[in-house]
């Protein structure tokens, strides 16, 4: 049971993600979060209103299942699996927080001042909220994909356009880290 409550190495994650591509590979689907997204306004209607979400969204269902392990998973993870014990945090990243504000992790895995209750009490941080899931919403539209559909599905598909986008998401975390969150905080 210790083996289930930590921490898991990225050789066993990887390889996990891996045989799931393979299965997914062999029945023919593609793997992406973001395009759940389309399949639930299909299916309360929004396809009345946009020819986008007019498509048989029950052909998706199964992706569907992937959303709902992912919050199950999630749930699971924080409330019985989040021993931070065996992660260690490199000090100049508390330090380089600490000069934003920004509070390290004390026992957990995030800062609450940035994933605390707290967050939700200033305006200004559900602005930044609300900013950011319209562009990660526009940018995942845009880029026919989210990261997870691009990285993992594309990639092992060898697509050109998801190395592209996946080099393209690297690019943008980068200035968002470099240059456009000290500005924010």
């Amino acid at each position: 049971m210790d083996l289930i409550f930590h921490t898991w190495p990225w050789y066993v994650s990887g390889f996990l993600i891996g045989m799931i591509m393979l299965c997914l590979l062999y029945f023919g689907k593609s793997f992406g979060m973001s395009s759940n997204l389309r399949s639930m306004c299909a299916m309360v209607g929004a396809g009345r209103y946009t020819s986008f979400f007019n498509f048989d969204w029950k052909s998706q269902r199964w992706n569907l299942v992937v959303v709902l392990g992912a919050m199950l998973g999630g749930f699971v993870a924080v409330n019985y699996m989040s021993d931070a014990s065996n992660i260690a945090i490199n000090p100049i990243t508390i330090e380089a927080l600490a000069s934003l504000g920004i509070d390290a992790p004390d026992g957990k895995l995030l800062p609450n001042s940035l994933f605390g209750n707290q967050t939700f009490e200033n305006p200004k941080n559900i602005l930044i909220l609300l900013i950011g899931g319209v562009l990660i919403g526009f940018g995942s539209r845009y880029a026919g994909g989210c990261t997870s559909g691009h990285a993992i599905s594309g990639m092992s598909n060898l697509q050109l356009p998801s190395l592209k986008a996946v080099i393209g998401f690297f690019i943008g975390g980068l200035i968002m880290v470099h240059l456009l969150f000290p500005l924010i905080f």
